[in-house]
């Protein structure tokens, strides 16, 4: 088992993968402390059964720069494979303020071949590589060392067996024709702006129960400065105060010291020093903000005169689309969605791209009037009026 150390043994892996289609990667971090992910470990695996095709990137070691591997990820002539590669990627552009080209999530790709929702990697190590997966270190410290056998094995594992379902999907996503599918999804992922987190719009992740202006901006303010606070100090929001002591002040709207210690959900450390003077300010100017800054709430359900057997239908005729493809309704439609078009609602995802051919434009002729569901022995059809 090979664990890399030094800049150039990286550099040296980085060139051996670009003479291969394709290279799978994984990380292992640790985010329980810390406002951003720290990067404890990173597994490499490019085709073949050599022992130097799969390996180990120890990021902890001092002087070893990550520079070849964020070069690898420019090259888009080597396919960069994961599975869920969400918080990977966003490991990767906060530290090297890049996104790696041409991608392929195994997650999504999963999705779109009928694996169900969310298909997790130990199914499809199951399902299609046809091995057992050892999770037993699942919840590891990966930033403590040295790392065990045990430990190494599991990590590499999440990229060996990797390369068996990439080729797979790979295979089975060109047979079917919905390459562009995957491609569609994962403009997400391969989109800068869905890393990069804005202290203005962190108010947007809040449930709240009202659609009041002046409720809302001090929710917005408070939700800003939780946010800067927590970036600046590399800290979890929760360790600056949690979303239900959030609420909690935004109804209160403290004044003055003797306020925020009336408070039941604020933790110790939130009720002195900068965290305290920071809601203080936050909440007056939440209060001060004028009504035509005042945050705006769109696309609510309450808000919308959906129908409900409207809604029904939508979702009869979601569940008969899904069964035709093969591909899991949740990435087709969510119910949210489903509630927003029978609302009246037409900038909805699932009405456009892929998603319109397969369920989108039977759904607006469903709403409209023009089609109606009939029931063919096991199968739903839609039929035209």
């Amino acid at each position: 088992m090979i664990t890399i150390t030094t800049t150039q043994d990286l550099a040296d892996f980085c060139t051996k993968a670009r003479n291969h289609p394709y290279v799978t990667l994984d990380t292992e971090f640790l985010r329980e402390r810390t406002y951003y992910s720290k990067l404890c470990l990173v597994q490499m695996a490019v085709p073949g059964d050599a022992e130097d095709d799969a390996v180990l990137l120890d990021p902890l070691v001092d002087g070893l720069s990550l520079d070849p591997l964020y070069d690898l990820f420019r090259d888009e002539s080597v396919v960069k494979v994961f599975h869920a590669a969400r918080q990977d990627l966003e490991i990767f552009f906060i530290e090297g303020n890049v996104i790696p080209k041409p991608l392929f999530d195994t997650q999504v790709a999963a999705m779109v071949c009928g694996f169900g929702e969310q298909a997790g990697y130990e199914t499809l190590v199951r399902k299609i590589a046809n091995q057992p997966l050892d999770k037993s270190s699942r919840f590891t410290d990966w930033s403590r060392r040295p790392l065990s056998e045990a430990q190494q094995n599991y990590a590499l594992g999440d990229v060996t067996h990797l390369r068996v379902i990439y080729e797979f999907l790979a295979e089975k996503l060109e047979k079917t024709n919905r390459q562009s599918w995957v491609e569609e999804e994962l403009q997400i992922l391969t989109n800068p702006e869905t890393y990069i987190t804005r202290p203005a719009e962190a108010w947007k992740r809040i449930k709240t129960r009202t659609n009041s202006g002046k409720f809302l901006a001090v929710v917005r303010e408070l939700a800003r400065f939780r946010e800067t606070h927590a970036q600046s100090r590399n800290i979890p929001r929760s360790r600056v105060y949690k979303d239900e002591a959030l609420m909690e002040l935004a109804s209160t709207k403290p004044a003055t010291m003797q306020d925020i210690g009336r408070s039941r959900l604020l933790q110790r450390e939130a009720r002195r020093g900068d965290i305290s003077d920071g809601i203080l300010a936050a909440v007056q100017v939440g209060i001060n903000c004028e009504p035509d800054d005042y945050p705006k709430v769109t696309n609510r359900r309450e808000s919308l005169q959906v129908n409900p057997a409207l809604a029904d239908l939508l979702r009869v005729l979601l569940k008969a689309k899904s069964d035709i493809t093969g591909v899991a309704p949740k990435l087709i439609a969510t119910a949210a969605e489903l509630d927003l078009i029978a609302g009246g609602q037409r900038d909805v995802r699932a009405l456009s791209g892929w998603r319109a051919e397969v369920f989108g434009n039977d759904a607006i002729q469903l709403c409209d009037g023009k089609v109606a569901l009939a029931v063919r022995g096991n199968q739903v059809d839609t039929i035209e009026l």
